[in-house]
């Protein structure tokens, strides 16, 4: 079956980093673009970042400078480097794997960025 497992998020003070982990099963990790979402309470879920199959990456403004995606693709794995954490980033952040159609989440990892 396919999973998506996310680790990595905690609580951690403004101005600190994190990084989360996406760890992918059960699809062909290679060909399917990646990213992650966060959604925090009362809010829409939206795109953070994302690394397509073929690396080019897109980040939402609000992150721009301060989150890395990248992927290893011999590890079936994609992360997010979160670096100058600020409140408002406080959510829970979603992987996501779509290819062809075909779209798949994983169950999320609170991230808390608070003093």
């Amino acid at each position: 079956q396919v999973q998506l497992v996310e680790s990595g998020g905690g609580l951690v003070q403004p101005g600190g980093s994190l990084r989360l982990s996406c760890a992918a099963s059960g699809i062909i990790f290679k060909i399917y673009d990646m990213g992650w979402y966060r959604q925090a309470p009362g809010k829409q879920r939206e795109l953070v970042a994302s690394i397509t199959r073929g690396i080019m990456t897109n980040y939402a403004d609000s992150v721009k400078g301060r989150f890395t995606i990248s992927r290893d693709n011999a590890k079936n794995t994609v992360y997010l480097q979160m670096n100058s954490l600020k409140p408002d980033d406080t959510a829970v952040y979603y992987c996501n794997a779509r290819f062809s159609g075909a779209e798949f989440w994983g169950q999320g990892t609170q991230v808390t960025v608070s003093s």
